[in-house]
């Protein structure tokens, strides 16, 4: 298949919403396209100075059109895909496509693997004094706090091409683990720092029995 692109150093998972702000003259066109035509655009994930996989979005509404032509839109994530093929403007066109396949996902995952994950988020969030939004197990998933975790550039790039929903979970708990682990250790230190600016009694240790080697 044959999409526009739109190449950004973000990553956007599937059923996110994903704002943008829009000024160049060549996605402005991309813009009109979309809403003229209904079609939908890809965005490639500009990683290590190539792109390879990246995720279809839909144009839900232009918030704001300024004076200059610029725009605030909303769009929503929708499928992963791979580049196939690029090129840095289609046939009469100002913006880039390519060909694209699309990545064929199972979301299927054990209920008990979900709740760990979910558990561990939780206790993350608590470590570090942060409300947790509400979210139902019924309605939780990989992606539901994937931005929300810590998760580095490259990680969050990584869970992008994971096509198995227990496999992202299993991503997701082991980064939890690694991360709830070192601020533990964190939290640990600071309470040592704290209790060592204060004044302590201390019993002399005695000597009377030793002997010198």
């Amino acid at each position: 298949m044959k999409l526009p692109l739109f190449p950004l150093q973000s990553v956007f998972y599937p059923g996110e919403t994903v704002p943008l702000h829009i000024f160049e003259e060549r996605y402005r066109q991309l813009i009109n396209d979309c809403r003229e035509e209904a079609i939908t655009f890809g965005i490639p994930v500009y990683i290590n100075d190539k792109m390879v996989f990246g995720t279809e979005v839909q144009l839900v509404e232009v918030v704001n059109t300024y004076e200059a032509g610029e725009m605030d839109v909303v769009c929503v994530a929708r499928q992963v895909f791979r580049i196939l093929t690029f090129e840095n403007q289609m046939d009469g066109k100002m913006y880039a496509g390519g060909e694209v396949e699309f990545l064929e996902f199972d979301h299927d995952a054990d209920e008990s693997l979900r709740k760990e994950v979910l558990r561990k988020i939780e206790e993350l969030y608590d470590l570090m004094a942060v409300q947790l939004p509400e979210v139902s197990l019924e309605k939780f998933n990989s992606y539901a706090f994937a931005h929300k975790m810590g998760l580095s550039f490259e990680q969050e790039y990584e869970l992008l091409q994971l096509t198995n929903e227990t496999e992202r979970l299993e991503y997701i708990k082991s980064h939890l683990n690694n991360t709830i682990t070192i601020l533990n250790q964190i939290n640990r230190t600071k309470a040592v720092i704290e209790m060592n600016g204060h004044f302590k009694n201390f019993d002399p240790l005695d000597f009377e029995d030793y002997k010198a080697q």
